[in-house]
């Protein structure tokens, strides 16, 4: 298996550099010479150590607005706090929003005076991770307002596995946009193509996009991203365990949320599992985090070796299902808006959890349907 860091740390062994499409200005810096850009950023869309912005700014590209999504343009905010438009402090750039209560998606008066929308960010490969719903909502604007789309693609930490309950639209939500599995084993380019080919937006066909992609990328490469995608995932381990821990937000149960371990770690004051136990508290980027100030009992993933979490190629519902046997009062286990369905992608996980269904009978309950996604993923992928 290869490990793969950007910008090539010493000592790494792959012997073609892996280059992200913003790496290769060759392949679209003359798609944007001459032309109205805005730009989809935030502080993992950089080439080299320098973000995209600054980059294309200094080669005479002409940027007239950026778009921010959840976290914003630094990546600072808090999960699910509301991003306000403001003015960039460094470039005096307008910033737009969207990622607030009343957008997610780019406004007729947002794209006036645009010629082509460059987006660029790093995601981690997993359904419920907003920045593929941002993605979903600037490529229909731009199909149904005639502005064309390059999307610069990033390699993908989890895209070499495929797992999980294929989203019933029932219970879309913005945690949830298309009928993709939990992990759907993409990156973001090959996704972008997959909305656009299976008609999932508005007036698709219309939609003038360009995929820049990775070069020297394959699906089975072991990655460790240099910047934090987001500001509760500070490293492999968080972004390989996210998709088996991030249930853990439709329910009682701290994650890790205002400690030093987000994702790596989760328990509950009332929690049987005494493996270990941390206390939550406010800090940047997790702000008034799930049982804030109280002593949480339960159990450490930091010291699993990484490569195993890597190699499982799958998500570890045993977490869940846990935490829900050792919780005294499993009626209030899960909270009572429902959030697990909507991260879930259906109703079927929370209601066989409290009837009591075993891994298998839960695992069964989605095999067909990303049996056939999968079958549908392969005429998009870009990589091997």
């Amino acid at each position: 298996m290869e490990i793969f860091s950007f910008g090539m740390k010493p000592g790494c062994k792959q012997q073609k550099p892996l280059k992200s499409g913003s790496e290769q200005l060759d392949l679209y810096l003359s798609l944007l010479k001459g032309r109205n850009v805005a730009v989809v950023c935030n502080q993992t869309s950089r080439i080299g150590k320098t973000h995209l912005v600054d980059s294309l700014l200094s080669r005479d590209v002409r940027i007239v607005k950026l778009f921010a999504p959840e976290h914003g343009i630094r990546g600072q905010q808090d999960a699910g706090a509301h991003i306000k438009n403001q003015s960039d402090a460094k470039t005096g750039l307008p910033i737009l929003s969207l990622y607030s209560s009343k957008k997610k998606k780019p406004s007729l008066e947002d794209l006036a005076g645009v010629d082509l929308v460059l987006f660029d960010i790093q995601d981690v490969g997993v359904r419920f991770y907003t920045f593929i719903s941002s993605l979903h909502y600037v490529m229909e604007a731009c199909a149904e307002q005639g502005k064309e789309l390059i999307v610069l693609d990033r390699p993908n930490p989890n895209g070499h596995y495929v797992d999980g309950p294929v989203l019933d639209t029932a219970f879309r939500s913005f945690v949830g946009v298309d009928p993709i599995p939990i992990v759907y084993g993409m990156t973001i380019g090959e996704l972008a193509k997959m909305i656009q080919g299976e008609h999932w937006i508005n007036r698709a066909k219309e939609l003038k996009l360009t995929v820049i992609p990775c070069k020297n990328y394959h699906h089975e490469l072991m990655l460790e991203l240099p910047i934090k995608p987001s500001p509760n995932l500070p490293n492999s381990r968080a972004v390989w365990l996210y998709p088996s821990l991030c249930f853990f937000e439709g329910t009682e149960i701290s994650l890790g949320r205002g400690t030093e371990a987000p994702f790596q770690i989760f328990g509950h004051p009332n929690l049987l599992i005494r493996d270990s136990s941390f206390t939550p508290m406010d800090k940047e980027g997790a702000m008034n985090p799930p049982q804030e100030g109280k002593k949480c009992f339960g159990r450490s993933l930091r010291s699993f070796p990484a490569q195993n979490i890597f190699n499982e190629k799958k998500i570890q519902l045993s977490y869940l299902l846990d935490a829900f046997q050792n919780f005294p009062n499993k009626d209030s286990f899960f909270l009572r808006t429902h959030f697990i369905d909507q991260l879930a992608g259906t109703d079927q996980l929370r209601t066989m959890i409290l009837k009591g269904a075993k891994e298998t009978e839960i695992r069964k309950s989605w095999s067909k349907g990303m049996a056939d996604f999968k079958m549908k993923r392969k005429k998009y992928l870009i990589y091997p």
